[in-house]
C-alpha cells in the first residue's frame, strides 16, 4: 500500500520532473526506485511517458537542460582529437562522455552547478586551469585531463573513470566498484553504450 502511495504521489507531482518518462520497480526489499533515465536494467518499467511534442531535455546525470537550442560547437571532432591526442584518451570515450552529459551543448548548466560540454564542477575547473568554462576548448581540454587522471587511477579502466567522473572518485574507492547510485550505475551504462557507438563511426 505504501508503494502504491508513493507511486501515485509521484506521478502526480511529476510536472517537478518537468514530465518527462518515468521509470520504476521495486526490490527485493520493498523499496521503490524510480528514476528518470532511461536503464539498462530490465527491472525498470515505465511508469509515466512525456508528452509527445514536449522540448527535449537530457537527464543524463540526473540535471535538467534545455536541448532545443542546442547545436555542436563548430571543429568539435578537431578539439576533441587534439585533447585526447595530448592526453592519451580515447577520443571516442570523450565523445560519449560530451554527448551523456551535456548533449552537445556548450552553455549546459546543471542545478549542481556543473558547466559546459563536459559539465564541470567548478572547482574541478580550478584545479585544471579552466578560466572560462563555456569555452568549449578550454572546458574540453579540462574534462580530458580530468578523464585522463580518473583513468589512471582506477587502472585504465572506463566503467570505473565514468563511475568516477559522475559520483566521485572517492564514492568508487569507498564501494570498490560503480557506486550503487541508480544514477550512476545508470550514467555508466549509458556513456559505454555511447562509447561503443562513437567507436564503431570513428
Amino acid at each position: 500500500m505504501a508503494v502504491r502511495l508513493t507511486l501515485l504521489f509521484i506521478m502526480l507531482t511529476a510536472s517537478a520532473w518537468a514530465r518527462a518518462d518515468l521509470y520504476a520497480f521495486t526490490d527485493e526489499n520493498g523499496v521503490l526506485n524510480i528514476t528518470n533515465v532511461p536503464s539498462y536494467d530490465a527491472r525498470y518499467k515505465v511508469i509515466q511517458r512525456e508528452p509527445k511534442g514536449a522540448p527535449r531535455r537530457d537527464y543524463s546525470t540526473g540535471s535538467l537542460r534545455s536541448l532545443r537550442a542546442a547545436k555542436r560547437p563548430p571543429g568539435l571532432d578537431g578539439m576533441v582529437s587534439r585533447a585526447a591526442q595530448t592526453y592519451q584518451v580515447d577520443p571516442a570515450l570523450v565523445h560519449a562522455v560530451i554527448h551523456a552529459e551535456s548533449g552537445f551543448n556548450p552553455q549546459a548548466v546543471s542545478p549542481k552547478g556543473a558547466s559546459g560540454l563536459m559539465q564541470l564542477m567548478p572547482d574541478t575547473a580550478r584545479r585544471y586551469g579552466v578560466r572560462d568554462i563555456f569555452d568549449p576548448t578550454q572546458n574540453i581540454t579540462g574534462g580530458v585531463r580530468y578523464l585522463r587522471d580518473l583513468l589512471k587511477m582506477f587502472g585504465n579502466n572506463p566503467r570505473l573513470a565514468v563511475a568516477a567522473y559522475n559520483a566521485g572518485e572517492n564514492s568508487v574507492l569507498r564501494f570498490g566498484g560503480v557506486p550503487p547510485y541508480p544514477e550512476t550505475t545508470n550514467y555508466v551504462s549509458r556513456v559505454l553504450s555511447l562509447h561503443s557507438r562513437y567507436s564503431h563511426h570513428s
